[in-house]
C-alpha cells in the first residue's frame, strides 16, 4: 500500500485544478508543464521510471513517460493532458474544482481526460509493481486538443513495443476500434472590389464561393453514395463550419474565405481526401485563375482502424467482456498505433466532452478501477 500519495479524490482534483488548456490562439494556450510535473512526481512514488520530453516549437509543452519492468509486450495506458479552451459564463461550476453533486464530479477534463490518470494512480498504489514481469508504460501527452503534436512526436522518435495500448478517452468503457479521421481546410478566394454600379467590371469573391460551395457539395453527394459502409454512416462528412465575405451592400466583395471539416473513414487516405478536394474545384480555378487558394488550418489526422483479429486485441475483447465499437470523433491512436495494436476505452461519456458543465458520474469509479487493474494484472505478469 503506497502512503506518500494523494487519495484518489485528492489526485482528480490537483489534476482539474491546474490549467492545460490547449489552443491555437496564444491568448488561451496554456503550458502543460505544472501538470506534467505533478503526474511525474507521483509516478516516481510508486516507483515507475520517468522520462520527460520537451516538445520543440511549442509554448514549453511536455510528454511523459513512465515505466517500470522490462523485456518485450507489457501494457501501455495513455492519455492527454490538456483540455479543452471554455467560456467561465456557461459554467454553472468552478472548471477548476472538482465540484461533487448529485452522483456527479464536475469539472474541467473530468472526462477528457484528466480523471484518467487518477484512476491509473489509484490501482497503481494497490500494484506491486516489483512483481510485474513484463513493461507497463503510462503515456500523457500534450495538444491533442489541437495539433496532436504530442502523440506525433512520440510515436516518431521514441521505440517502444507494447502489446497493445489503450487510450483512456470516455467511451463508456466500450471498446473502440474505429473513428474517422480529420481535415480542416480553409479555401480563400480574391476577387476585385468595386462600386456595385459597376458589378459586371469587377470579380465578386462571394459569387466565386457560391461555384465552390456548389461543386463541394456533389463531391460529398458522391463519396457518400459509392462509399457506403455499416459501421459508420455516412462514411464521409464534409461541413461547411465558417463563411466570411464583402463589407458593404452597394460594393462587389473582393475577399471571402470559407472553413471547412472534413471526416473520412480508413478505406481513404488523407492524401485522396485533398485530392477529391482540388479537383472538385479544378474546373473554377481554370475560369478564375490565381484566385483560389486551399490551405490547412491545422494539421490533419488520420482514420485509424485496429484490426480485430491481432491476438492481444482477441484477448482484450475477452478479458473486458465488451464488444467492439466505432465512433464519429478523433484521438490519438492513429500515431500510438504505429507502435503497437491499439484501442480507445475510458471511463465517462463522449456527450460531456467538450461540454459546460463536464463531468463524470461516479458510477464509473468502481468498474473502472477493476478493468485497468485487470488489464495491467494481464498483460504485465
Amino acid at each position: 500500500m503506497k502512503t506518500r500519495l494523494p487519495s484518489f479524490f485528492e489526485c482528480y482534483r490537483k489534476l482539474i485544478s491546474i490549467p492545460s488548456v490547449s489552443s491555437i490562439d496564444p491568448k488561451f494556450d496554456n503550458s502543460n508543464k505544472l501538470l506534467i510535473d505533478i503526474l511525474a512526481s507521483w509516478f516516481y512514488d510508486l516507483g515507475l521510471s520517468i522520462e520527460i520530453y520537451p516538445i520543440l516549437n511549442t509554448n514549453n509543452k511536455f510528454n511523459l513517460l513512465a515505466k517500470t519492468g522490462s523485456g518485450l509486450g507489457g501494457l501501455m495506458l495513455a492519455g492527454h493532458t490538456d483540455t479543452v479552451p471554455f467560456d467561465p459564463n456557461s459554467w454553472k461550476y468552478d472548471p477548476f474544482v472538482l465540484t461533487e453533486f448529485n452522483n456527479k464530479l464536475y469539472g474541467l477534463g473530468t472526462v477528457d481526460m484528466k480523471g484518467f490518470f487518477a484512476f491509473i494512480i489509484d490501482v497503481l498504489r494497490n500494484v506491486d509493481i516489483k512483481t510485474l514481469r513484463k513493461p507497463l508504460y503510462i503515456l500523457a501527452t500534450a495538444d491533442e486538443e489541437t495539433t496532436m503534436v504530442g502523440a506525433k512526436n512520440f510515436s516518431e522518435s521514441i521505440i517502444l513495443n507494447p502489446d497493445i495500448a489503450i487510450i483512456g478517452e470516455p467511451t463508456d468503457l466500450k471498446l473502440v476500434y474505429e473513428h474517422r479521421g480529420h481535415i480542416s481546410n480553409i479555401i480563400r478566394i480574391t476577387g476585385d472590389s468595386g462600386h456595385s454600379s459597376n458589378l459586371y467590371k469587377c470579380v465578386n469573391a462571394i459569387e466565386i464561393m457560391q461555384q465552390v460551395i456548389k461543386n463541394l457539395i456533389k463531391l460529398r453527394n458522391s463519396i457518400e453514395k459509392n462509399n457506403c459502409n455499416r459501421s459508420i454512416n455516412p462514411p464521409y462528412i464534409l461541413n461547411f463550419g465558417y463563411i466570411k465575405g464583402g463589407d458593404v451592400s452597394n460594393s462587389v466583395c473582393s475577399y471571402c474565405e470559407l472553413h471547412i471539416d472534413i471526416r473520412f473513414l480508413s478505406n481513404i487516405t488523407i492524401i485522396e481526401v485533398n485530392k477529391f478536394i482540388h479537383d472538385a474545384l479544378e474546373p473554377i480555378k481554370k475560369n478564375w485563375p490565381n484566385r483560389i487558394i486551399i490551405d490547412e488550418l491545422h494539421s490533419s489526422v488520420p482514420a485509424y482502424k485496429c484490426s480485430t483479429s491481432n491476438f492481444f486485441v482477441r484477448k482484450i475483447k475477452k478479458l473486458l467482456n465488451t464488444n467492439f465499437e466505432s465512433v464519429n470523433y478523433c484521438t490519438e491512436a492513429p500515431f500510438i498505433q504505429k507502435l503497437c495494436p491499439t484501442l480507445i476505452f475510458g471511463p465517462g461519456s463522449i456527450n460531456q466532452a467538450h461540454q459546460p458543465n463536464e463531468f463524470m458520474d461516479t458510477s464509473y469509479i468502481k468498474p473502472t478501477y477493476k478493468n485497468i487493474y485487470q488489464m495491467i494484472h494481464y498483460f504485465c505478469n
